[in-house]
């Protein structure tokens, strides 16, 4: 039985399921484990996690009288939040649009191709950015403003395409391609929230350039598949003041983008790093790239963690401490992309396995879902694409799905109808005790 508690009332014997956090926030490179170590107590509570998931069945359990929440009463929370959020509000006004070509929306079908072309693109750029980086150079951030408008294109004509490809990064890519992800979900946020087109080119350049400071961490710390040394995770946590130097002395960036490069690790209670800033104290910038940064990252595969699907990493990101993120913009955040993002595997009320290929816009919990596997009879069935928003379809979403479980060779392909093999190779996974975050 699994409960969350607080890392204050953690005590020696506990065995620690998952930690409330991204991996950026501890330095364990595995999350299941029984704690015996005092010294790993105290670098837990040293750190800016305040939750825990513990595991009674394998561990101490908290003593009568503790606050904690068990697994089922976390659910019913985030399912009674998401579902309050299914009221999708009118698509935003036009004043968010970067140019005449992206007043013409279009199918996820229709954009894939062209976000697969941007991705190729993107990665270059990135890639040629971060070498400078690393090499000392001062950073020209008016080289970027023409890819932050390809991206913020292709999301305005389809938003899910480009957010969905650039999660499918490998592990060597993923500096880069988180890069270019977040940037595109970025764009998808500040449509949700209204910003005015300035703000939505300054919301995807913060995106595109917030990681930079990653360009001054060595590799074997960045992608190490262990625990880190102290000194190891005082480097990494370094990153965001890195990158906020590289960019202050190119002197062309934006105040808002570099303030998103150095805060975009603070939490709203106060809590995060480098400054301890709290509540409004943090650029609405800032605070819209924290949620988008872990998003990428908690699904994203790495040397050291296989990525969460889609649709998980929502409910887990909803079950963390309320003094997170802002609430207001995690909510907008998950109108952006869906509370079943392209790509999550999903079962539905007639006991079928599909895999969400798309959005509606008039509902937040009845996606387009590609059908291709019957639970009953254990076997694949044709592949089939339904909207279950249509008032003749009888279908609905009865839960979520762990891809791993199923191990469906072929899912990216399900959904994405790409042979996009070549150019985004997914990690192999690797078992649950190894994940970081």
């Amino acid at each position: 039985m699994l409960k969350r508690i607080h890392v204050q009332h953690l005590t020696l014997g506990m065995h620690i399921h998952e930690f409330c956090g991204s991996w950026m926030e501890h330095p364990f490179w595995r999350t299941q484990f029984t704690l015996t170590d005092a010294q790993d107590l105290a670098s837990i509570r040293a750190t800016t996690i305040k939750e825990v998931w513990i595991d009674v069945a394998r561990g101490l359990d908290v003593a009568p009288g503790v606050a904690s929440t068990s697994e089922a009463q976390a659910q019913a929370q985030v399912e009674n939040t998401f579902q309050h959020l299914n009221e999708v509000p009118a698509p935003p006004s036009p004043a968010v649009v970067v140019s005449v070509r992206d007043l013409h929306p279009a199918s996820m079908v229709q954009e894939l191709e062209t976000a697969a072309a941007i991705c190729r693109q993107s990665k270059l750029a990135v890639t040629s950015m971060f070498n400078e980086a690393r090499l000392g150079k001062a950073i020209d951030t008016g080289t970027m403003r023409d890819l932050v408008e390809d991206i913020s294109s292709s999301v305005i004509r389809n938003p899910g395409a480009l957010i969905s490809l650039a999660r499918l990064k490998t592990a060597d890519d993923y500096s880069y391609m988180h890069s270019v992800a977040v940037c595109a979900l970025m764009v998808a946020l500040a449509r949700q929230l209204h910003l005015e087109a300035a703000q939505t080119q300054l919301a995807g350049m913060a995106g595109l350039l917030h990681d930079l400071g990653k360009a001054a961490i060595p590799l074997d710390v960045l992608n190490k598949p262990g625990k880190l040394t102290d000194d190891e995770f005082a480097v990494v946590r370094h990153h965001p003041v890195a990158g906020w130097e590289m960019l202050r002395e190119g002197g062309k960036t934006n105040a808002a983008v570099l303030d998103a490069c150095r805060h975009h690790h603070e939490k709203i209670d106060g809590t995060g790093y480098p400054d301890g800033l709290s509540g409004q104290q943090i650029h609405l910038i800032a605070r819209m790239t924290a949620i988008c940064d872990v998003y990428d990252a908690i699904t994203s595969n790495r040397p050291y963690k296989a990525g969460w699907d889609p649709a998980e990493s929502l409910r887990r990101m909803a079950q963390w401490s309320e003094g997170h993120f802002d609430i207001q913009i995690f909510h907008a955040f998950v109108k952006s992309i869906g509370i079943y993002p392209a790509g999550s595997l999903v079962r539905l009320s007639s006991g079928r396995l599909g895999v969400v290929t798309d959005q509606n816009r008039s509902t937040l919990t009845a996606p387009w879902v590609k059908v291709f596997y019957c639970t009953r009879t254990q076997k694949r069935i044709p592949p089939e694409t339904i909207d279950l928003s249509l008032p003749s379809c009888q279908d609905k979403i009865t839960g979520r799905e762990d891809p791993e479980h199923w191990h469906f060779p072929d899912l990216v392909q399900l959904w994405s109808g790409l042979d996009i093999s070549h150019q985004h190779t997914v990690a192999t996974p690797v078992t649950a005790s190894q994940v970081r975050a």
